[in-house]
C-alpha cells in the first residue's frame, strides 16, 4: 500500500510531527476521497504503519488521505495548517466528487476542523472535540497534554469549521460528562448528533462487538445513512457483551441492586456468565444485609 501511495499518490512528512499519505483508489468508487486521522491510542503504537482506518477505507474501494500524529499534537501545528491550505488552493479536493472527514476523539477534532477546507463535505466524527482552548472548554480535565496547543485562528474552533459541511455526523456516549459537553458546542442544521450511551469514549470497539461498525461507518461516509437507518443498526447493542457488562458496572456503581438482579437476569436468559452470576449473588446480599439492620 505504501508502495502504491508512492507510484501513483504520496506519502510525505507534514512538519516533524505528522506525516500524510494519500492512496488513491480505482474504479467506481475511487472519486470518494475519505480523510482520516490518528487518534491518541494510534500515536502510542509504532510509526512503521499505516495511519489509523487507511486500509479499511482502501477495502471498500474509496481514496484515502490518511494523517498520522507522533504526539498529542490535536494536528494544531502551523505546518497542517498549511498542508491543507495548500492543498485547497492546488484544487487537490475538487477530483473528488465526495469528501468526507472520518476520526475519533482528537482525531474527530480534526475531521471537524480541517472540514472547513472542503465546504459541502461529510464529517463523521466518534466522540470529538470541540476545541481544548481553556477559555471555551475550562470543565476539561482530560488530555492535559495537548493543553498547551493554540486552538484559535485557522481550523481552530471545530463548531465554527462544520458549519460548511453539508452533513456532520457526531456519535458520542451521553454519558460521559466531557464527551456530551463537547458535542453540545456544536449547532446547526446540517448537525447529526446520535447518543450511544454505555458505550464509552472508545466505542468502535462495542460497535465492533455489535458487528455495527462497518455499516454504521460505511453509510454515512456513502451517504445512505438516516436517523432511522442508524437507530435500527444500534439495536444491536443487546448483542454485545461489552455494553451489557457496561450497564451493569453503571447499575453496581450506583448501587441499584435490584436493577442488577432484573439487568443479570434478562441477560442470562440469553446466556449465562460468571460476571452476571456474581453480580445477581452480591447485590442479592446487599438487600438481605440491608433488611437485617433494620
Amino acid at each position: 500500500m505504501l508502495a502504491q501511495a508512492r507510484d501513483k499518490g504520496f506519502f510525505e512528512d507534514v512538519g516533524d510531527m505528522h506525516k500524510a499519505i494519500f492512496i488513491p483508489a480505482a474504479g467506481e468508487k475511487a472519486d470518494t476521497l475519505v480523510v482520516v486521522f490518528d487518534n491518541l491510542d494510534d500515536v502510542r503504537q509504532k510509526t512503521d504503519r499505516l495511519p489509523w482506518a487507511v486500509d479499511f477505507i482502501s477495502s471498500q474501494g474509496w481514496s484515502a488521505l490518511g494523517f498520522m500524529a507522533h504526539g498529542a499534537t490535536w494536528y494544531r501545528d502551523e505546518a497542517v495548517l498549511d498542508f491543507f491550505d495548500r492543498l485547497k488552493s492546488e484544487k487537490f479536493f475538487d477530483r473528488f466528487r465526495r469528501v468526507v472527514f472520518y476520526g475519533t476523539s482528537m482525531g474527530g477534532y480534526a475531521a471537524c476542523a480541517f472540514s472547513a477546507a472542503v465546504p459541502g463535505a461529510t464529517v463523521v466524527a466518534i466522540n470529538p472535540q470541540a476545541t481544548l482552548a481553556r477559555k471555551y472548554a475550562a470543565w476539561e480535565r482530560r488530555f492535559r497534554p495537548a493543553w498547551h496547543n493554540d486552538f484559535s485562528g485557522r481550523y481552530g474552533f471545530a463548531p465554527d469549521m462544520v458549519k460548511s459541511a453539508e452533513k456532520v455526523w457526531l456519535f458520542y456516549d451521553s454519558r460521559i460528562f466531557g464527551d456530551a459537553a463537547h458535542v453540545a458546542l456544536f449547532r446547526g442544521a446540517n448537525i447529526e448528533k446520535v447518543k450511544c450511551p454505555f458505550m464509552g469514549h472508545g466505542m468502535l470497539s462495542v460497535w465492533r462487538d455489535m458487528g455495527i461498525l462497518k455499516p454504521v461507518v460505511s453509510s454515512c461516509i456513502d451517504g445512505t445513512a438516516t436517523r432511522r437507518s442508524i437507530a435500527r443498526l444500534m439495536r444491536n447493542r443487546h448483542t454485545s457483551l461489552t455494553y451489557k457488562r457496561a450497564v451493569l458496572a453503571h447499575l453496581q456503581k450506583s448501587k441499584r441492586h435490584r436493577w442488577v438482579i432484573r439487568w443479570a437476569d434478562a441477560v442470562m436468559r440469553e446466556r449465562r456468565g460468571p460476571v452476571f452470576v456474581k453480580a445477581r449473588q452480591e447485590a442479592l446480599a446487599e438487600i438481605k444485609a440491608q433488611r437485617g439492620s433494620k
